[in-house]
């Protein structure tokens, strides 16, 4: 196997928490002072990077620790409304029972992420929650460094243009997902490693034995 060590993100690639999310930023852009986000916009802002997203926005970087920090709060009243994908729990214990590591890298607290993994969180060996939203980098080394591992035996799988940023920063290897956050156009052009069109899709590759990275 070409990988030993899988690094997941969480909302948009393991917990389908787009919808909520839609349904919840205009209350909290009232609360901070960004802009709203209209109807005609949601397809615009998934084609645009993250740190466009925050300039469209106009949210200003100083209020950001204290904006995702409410977010978690608000997110932990409405677990119940955030499910994850389906095929999501069949995927993680293929790839466990395969022989390769999880960890989760997300900008969620962990005590969020825990509740939304439900059972499967006894199939993660590392938790590195609460990044900022351009912290990943440094989460993704600390990871690195606790399981012992080259770069190179290490794939992280997100949805966000963030995370392949994140990755490229450690030089490890960066897989991306089509059903998340960003646009599945805006990912590919960024050239990540992999492109995940289906869940099923990341099993079948990363246990592959001939597959070389």
């Amino acid at each position: 196997m070409p990988y030993s060590l899988v690094i997941f993100d969480l909302d948009g690639t393991l917990a389908d928490s787009f919808p909520w999310f839609l349904r919840n930023v205009n209350d909290v852009a009232d609360r901070f002072g960004f802009r709203r986000v209209a109807d005609q916009d949601v397809e615009e802002l998934r084609h645009a990077g993250s740190r466009e997203i925050v300039a469209r926005l106009e949210v200003p970087m100083w209020k950001i620790p204290v904006i995702a920090r409410h977010m978690r709060r608000l997110k932990a009243e409405h677990l119940a409304d955030i499910a994850l994908f389906p095929g999501t729990e069949t995927m993680l214990r293929t790839l466990k029972d395969g022989g390769l590591q999880l960890a989760l890298v997300s900008s969620d607290n962990e005590a969020n992420a825990r509740r939304l993994l439900g059972e499967t969180v006894a199939l993660f060996s590392s938790f590195d929650c609460g990044a900022s939203i351009f912290g990943k980098a440094a989460k993704f080394s600390r990871v690195l460094r606790r399981a012992d591992l080259a770069p190179s035996q290490v794939i992280s799988i997100g949805d966000e243009t963030r995370d392949i940023e994140a990755a490229r920063a450690v030089g490890i290897a960066c897989g991306a997902v089509s059903w998340g956050y960003a646009a599945p156009a805006k990912l590919r052009a960024l050239g990540p490693d992999l492109m995940f069109e289906r869940m099923e899709d990341i099993a079948g590759y990363l246990l592959a034995s001939d597959t070389i990275p």
